[in-house]
């Protein structure tokens, strides 16, 4: 019986997908055919989709999106540039070392890689360009350092996690055998993705210096001037406040991060209409659109996704491949080098959030029989996808670049690749040394 349900559950999903049907569809008409083969009450099927979607955490989803355009349209992403961008003086690479620092910063704001690269890229392209750059290597630094969006904290990602995960306790074997796992939560999983988020940003920025140095783009003529830097943190006092309230509320305590996503909105709203001027109904409503498009797919992919987990686990497929990785080797390094090659080959082709619903209720079991801590898992898978919005075939980071600059995705691709490889090393060193991840809430009391 359960070798028959993985191959409708599969089979269906994978010809669907071949045949060219969005993600959604692929999910949910794989899922029903499995319900109905299994003679189960399709109503159990709307009843398993619409509690997927009723969660007080997933407020938080359309919330931070709204605010990351709001931000955009307000201005505040400008300013966060025009800081990053005074840092880069006379030193090598200095303009493209610049947008990585932004995207940092905006990341700390949208939680959203494919908005922090449209939002750093509309600007930085272009300067990069202007101070002689290659369009390929600014197309592709850009991409790059946008992934970075969905792991400095507030992460979309991370909050799909933290919801798939919520519903998975750890098997009382594993228990048994290494002792209590700490429990998931959102604003965990937020901290803990601070450091690794510093480890890839200097991958990237080691990178960075080596093409630039390569290529001989040199710093800014005027060299670096203190009172600039200090003159772009006065203009962009209240955008660099912006991650401070947001992220310190949630760290300290004050509000729940969906809370935090509301105080992020009015935030914006107030220091857009009445601080900085720069916004308006007409850009309000615009924010509103884009909101509405991005978490409706959002919600639809959750809706098929989790119904598709749920039979995954019912049918104890997770176990069924727990154990036959675990049959193959026991040493826990042999086993991280498998999850993140699988988690960097999926990326490539699958959207991120559905891979995050569909791989959590399979992979997080075997993280559990190896006594990796969930935390640390959630936080290398959201690392290894994220590599995925800078790599083809998918890779929408690459599109945005690509659009912005006027250049081919394969020559930004090609260009992309070191940066690429540079963020798998750092992937694997955050796998390594769990205290990499797990120090900081530590440290914050979780």
């Amino acid at each position: 019986m359960e070798s028959t349900i993985v191959l409708i559950l599969f089979g269906t999903f994978l010809i669907l997908l071949i045949m060219g049907a969005p993600i959604t569809v692929a999910l949910g008409v794989s899922a029903m055919i499995s319900f109905i083969y299994l003679d189960e009450n399709p109503i159990k099927f709307v009843q398993i989709a619409f509690t997927s979607v009723g969660s007080f955490p997933l407020m938080a989803l359309p919330a931070f999106i709204l605010a990351g355009a709001l931000m955009e349209a307000a201005g505040i992403s400008r300013r966060l540039v025009h800081v990053a961008e005074s840092f880069a003086g006379p030193f090598t690479g200095g303009i493209s070392a610049a947008t990585v620092f932004a995207c940092l910063f905006f990341g700390a704001i949208s939680g959203s890689g494919p908005a922090t690269t449209a939002a750093v890229g509309m600007l930085m392209i272009p300067a990069m360009i202007d101070r002689g750059y290659d369009k390929g290597v600014a197309s592709a630094i850009t991409a790059s350092s946008g992934s970075l969006g969905i792991i400095i904290p507030p992460s979309i990602p991370m909050v799909i996690f933290g919801i798939a995960a919520l519903g998975m306790p750890p098997p009382p074997e594993a228990v048994e055998k290494y002792g209590v796992f700490q429990s998931v939560s959102i604003p965990k999983l937020f901290i803990a993705g601070v450091l690794p988020g510093l480890v890839i940003s200097g991958s990237l920025l080691i990178m960075n210096y080596i093409i630039c140095k390569r290529r001989g783009y040199a710093g800014s003529a005027e060299g670096f001037s203190l009172r600039n830097v200090f003159c772009a943190m006065y203009q962009g006092f209240w955008a660099i406040l912006a991650p401070v309230v947001i992220l310190g509320g949630i760290y300290s305590g004050f509000f729940t991060p969906t809370e935090a996503a509301i105080v992020a909105i009015f935030y914006t709203l107030v220091i857009g209409f009445f601080v900085y001027r720069e916004l308006d109904l007409k850009a309000v409503f615009r924010s509103l659109e884009t909101t509405t498009w991005l978490t409706g797919r959002v919600l639809l992919i959750l809706f098929t996704a989790t119904v598709f987990g749920r039979l995954l686990v019912e049918n104890q497929i997770p176990a069924i491949i727990a154990e036959a990785m675990l049959s193959a080797t026991d040493n826990i390094y042999l086993i991280w080098g498998m999850l993140i090659l699988f988690l960097l080959f999926v990326g490539m082709f699958m959207e991120t959030l559905a891979t995050i619903l569909i791989l959590t209720p399979v992979l997080l079991p075997i993280a559990y029989s190896l006594g990796i801590d969930p935390i640390h898992f959630g936080v290398v898978m959201v690392c290894a996808l994220g590599i995925g919005f800078q790599t083809p075939p998918l890779g929408e980071n690459l599109f945005i670049a690509s659009g912005i600059s006027n250049t081919s995705i394969e020559e930004i691709s090609i260009k992309a690749l070191p940066f690429a490889t540079v963020n798998a090393i750092a992937v694997f060193v955050i796998a390594f040394f769990p205290e990499i991840v797990l120090w900081l809430p530590r440290v914050f009391g979780y």
